[in-house]
């Protein structure tokens, strides 16, 4: 048996919606890395805050002169 679909909405509770950034951003993240050692792949990835924060990934390929 599969999960039930969700709803796909702004959380309104805002200590629910740090905490599904934090773990969605994680998982985001490692699957950026999966995609650019499995298949070889040129990656970048930026994500903003609701605060503004950034978060980013880039694998060397992108920025040959920046590394």
């Amino acid at each position: 048996m599969g999960r039930g679909k969700i709803v796909i909405r702004r959380i309104d509770n805002s200590t629910n919606r740090q905490v599904t950034f934090s773990k969605r951003r994680g998982g985001l993240l490692k699957k950026a890395k999966e995609l650019s050692i499995l298949c070889d792949a040129e990656v970048g990835l930026v994500v903003f805050s609701s605060t503004g924060r950034l978060y980013e990934f880039c694998n060397t390929k992108l920025l040959p002169g920046l590394v």
